[in-house]
């Protein structure tokens, strides 16, 4: 008898290259959709504050378990299902968030939110990792970028809607199709495999695996830090009103994705090395800057430059764990992918406790300090 040969792999090219952005951009619409959802869902539920922070942990936590099992599942379906069905959980999730009033609905439906939220986010930058390889170029840094477009994309489009007088059921409706219409168009040409590398389903970052996913944990941990503390210190350090308070991290983003959308080139130019001592001095000083000038438009634009700065260190990084030889892609990216939510879901808490201790201040110059940590390390680190 003649044995039955598996079929290869087929190697991406520009269409997987397509998807592969299209990917990124539901992610980012997907998460952003969320944000101004959070007023409506509070006062439908009758939240305090502490209860809201506490529900809100249930969208990182259904995150965090999601990645490793996505990387798993990935490895042995392919990018395509897994990607397909997160798509899906998300799109399953939005109505509910603008309808349910219980608590315990809302906690099961954050969770299962962030399921699909975290099944997106590990597929897509596995994907990414093996289309960047396969094409023989620079284009992480934009693929990230779509992420970003993504979210300001998600977040304007849905405060519009809102303010236009669309209930939050019909804006997650919108929300909802637009998504579903862009994995029409990315689903076809999505990998059908997960790795090209065989290996356990699971297994404990080690190695340089664990040294890149602990530069991404601080490097997300910084913005996780202006996400939610600008606003803070804005307000109460430099006497910003509240309604303005926003552009803090509005400097931020803004940076951040013009970095990324520009960043293969700015790569391509400096190397992954200069990427990361740059950017992570960069960052660091814009820190010091937002928290050591006394005027708000100084930390507007200290602000801006930690935006700068990180845009393009983490897409550096996911290209070097795709470099790497010492675990299959599948347990490698998810691995880092983790270690980078956890420093946004344990960075803002590890800063309140400090700045309940100490100040505010000591605790972004104690971010600033494990910043210039990641400048140093893009020396040691071979990528």
């Amino acid at each position: 008898m003649t044995a039955i040969s598996t079929p290869a792999p087929v190697i991406p090219g520009r269409l997987e290259q397509m998807s592969t952005r299209l990917a990124y951009l539901i992610a980012g619409f997907g998460i952003a959709a969320w944000a101004p959802l959070v007023p409506y869902a509070k006062a439908r539920a009758a939240l305090d504050e502490g209860t809201l922070g506490l529900l809100l942990l249930c969208l990182g936590v259904g995150s965090i378990i999601a990645m490793p099992v996505s990387g798993a599942l990935a490895s042995r379906y392919g990018c395509r299902r897994v990607m397909a069905g997160g798509t899906l959980l998300i799109c399953l999730a939005l109505p509910l968030l603008a309808t349910v009033t219980s608590l315990p609905l809302l906690i099961a439906t954050l969770f299962v939110f962030g399921a699909g939220l975290g099944c997106v986010d590990s597929t897509v930058n596995l994907q990414a990792v093996i289309v960047e390889r396969a094409s023989g170029k620079t284009m992480m840094s934009g693929f990230h970028g779509m992420f970003s477009l993504g979210g300001i994309v998600g977040a304007a489009g849905v405060s519009a809607l809102l303010g236009l007088g669309m209930t939050p059921l019909g804006a997650m409706w919108v929300v909802v199709a637009l998504i579903l219409l862009a994995l029409l168009k990315a689903g076809p040409h999505m990998l059908a495999y997960g790795s090209q590398r065989s290996g356990p389903a699971f297994a404990i970052p080690h190695g340089v695996v664990l040294f890149i996913g602990c530069l991404c944990f601080v490097v997300f941990l910084a913005e996780g830090a202006v996400l939610d503390w600008s606003a803070v210190f804005l307000t109460a350090e430099r006497n910003l009103d509240a309604a303005y308070a926003g552009l803090g991290y509005a400097a931020f983003a803004l940076t951040m994705t013009v970095g990324r959308l520009t960043g293969d080139a700015i790569v391509r130019r400096l190397g992954t090395t200069r990427v990361i001592v740059l950017g992570g001095l960069t960052a660091a000083a814009g820190l010091l800057l937002a928290t050591l000038a006394p005027s708000w438009e100084a930390a507007l634009v200290g602000y801006a430059l930690v935006g700068a700065g990180c845009s393009n260190i983490v897409p550096v990084l996911y290209t070097a764990v795709g470099k790497q030889t010492l675990m299959p892609e599948s347990i490698a990216v998810p691995a880092i992918t983790t270690l980078g939510y956890a420093g946004i879901l344990a960075g803002p808490a590890l800063i309140g406790f400090v700045a309940h201790a100490s100040s505010l201040s000591l605790a972004f110059g104690l971010i600033a300090v494990a910043l210039l940590g990641v400048a140093i390390s893009g020396k040691i680190l071979k990528a």
